[in-house]
């Protein structure tokens, strides 16, 4: 059997036709294709706003950036203040935070779905506490249902990290959509793809107006790309110690960056948004297939529990070596990358223990323990489109072979 990767693109020649299209326009930056795509895309989730980005990585960190806007007053994100993470993430979930002065509460995470511990979080809430930031780790949702209702309670933002989540929901609902604001990443690995890419969505117009402005150099303007005079006074506005009529396309009212992504991108996430009801639903059917077929060795591994509400759009099958088992998780993925079946750890399993985050100044939610199981005994196969019954079938098979040396 050839190397069955984890993760990988699935393309026809709509991406390329129109990927071509926009090299055959001349216009290379965000243009036809990003409008057409974020329209498209409000759609599909059901909100009012989609600004695309250059990856999802800086669709978490424009959207934490969004939130140090003045125009929040007493909400705004500010250095000193603390926000609610989870140990077991990403970097990119984490880090926009340390970078804007924050102090991130790390919680541990749940073994049953690997997502945050809801039940440690109001706990660790202060006077100086003003976000929860966390993932919907390998597309499971986390507890929506207790966290926004602790957002509400006491009077935080939040923001979903779905970059791993698209198509999943809680009960019945998309997961992107509860919180003030969600992130998108369209990195090969992820249900759709733009080579790199992302979004970041909300439906309040303030939160939007923020959005674009950090993402685009931290300008006042709100003109689209190549478009001017939007407001119709672009040369009649006074702003701080600016002459009158200075051009408002170059008055800065953030310190920002620019994180645009290019039409290619979004001509060939255009295509691929298209085909997310079908990877959808192949995503879902090879976790379970995989799931029937390792919930008959529960001696050996743990799989993940999830409630009814959870509905989760896979981005891959998660499984947890049992401590007690007579093999370790390298032990087991060494010998399957060895027969070309590829494996990913759960991203940082305990992120407190890389090197970048030693320094750092945090807190956290009482002992991290069950990070450190995931660090150590967790891994995920892949589920994604081009995994047919054919690369499964051979899955299984070394798997077997593997466990029949422990009978």
């Amino acid at each position: 059997m050839k190397y069955i990767p984890v993760s990988g693109k699935v393309f026809d020649i709509e991406e390329i036709n129109n990927a071509i299209k926009v090299a055959k326009d001349g216009w290379w930056t965000e243009g036809e294709f990003a409008k057409r795509f974020e329209k498209d895309f409000s759609k599909f989730m059901e909100v009012r706003y989609v600004s695309l980005v250059n990856s999802g990585s800086s669709a978490n960190l424009v959207a934490l950036a969004s939130l140090t806007s003045k125009v929040f007053d007493k909400k705004r994100l500010k250095p000193g203040d603390e926000y609610i993470t989870t140990s077991v993430a990403f970097p990119t979930t984490v880090n926009p935070g340390i970078f804007y002065g924050l102090t991130p509460i790390f919680v541990d995470c749940d073994l049953r779905n690997l997502n945050i511990d809801v039940s440690k979080i109001e706990k660790v809430i202060t006077k100086k506490t003003k976000l929860i930031m966390a993932a919907h780790t390998l597309g499971m949702p986390f507890n929506l249902e207790k966290i926004v209702a602790l957002a509400k309670k006491y009077n935080l933002w939040l923001i979903e990290d779905c970059c791993d989540a698209l198509g999943s929901k809680y009960d019945g609902r998309l997961v992107g959509t509860f919180g003030d604001i969600a992130t998108f990443s369209y990195y090969p690995a992820h249900q759709i793809t733009m080579g790199e890419g992302g979004s970041v969505i909300t439906n309040n117009p303030f939160i939007h107006r923020s959005i674009r402005q950090f993402r685009d150099w931290g300008r006042d303007c709100w003109c689209d790309t190549g478009k001017d005079n939007t407001c119709r006074k672009r040369f009649g506005w006074k702003m701080g110690e600016i002459p009158f009529g200075y051009d408002h396309k170059y008055i800065y009212s953030q310190i920002g960056f620019n994180l645009k992504l290019t039409d290619f991108q979004a001509a060939i996430g255009l295509a691929q948004l298209k085909k997310l009801p079908y990877f959808i639903k192949k995503r879902k059917d090879n976790y379970r297939q995989y799931y029937e077929f390792f919930a008959k060795y529960s001696k050996y591994f743990n799989l993940m529990k999830l409630s009814k509400k959870e509905d989760p759009c896979w981005f891959g099958f998660p499984i947890i070596v049992n401590p007690l088992a007579p093999f370790t998780r390298n032990e087991l993925t060494e010998y399957l990358e060895m027969n070309n079946i590829g494996t990913r750890n759960i991203f940082s399993g305990n992120l407190l223990r890389h090197p970048a985050y030693k320094e750092i100044k945090y807190k956290t939610a009482g002992k991290i323990v069950n990070a450190d199981i995931v660090m150590n005994d967790a891994f995920w196969l892949g589920v994604y489109p081009a995994i047919g019954n054919e690369e499964i079938a051979y899955v299984k098979k070394i798997i077997m072979k593997f466990l029949s040396k422990y009978k």
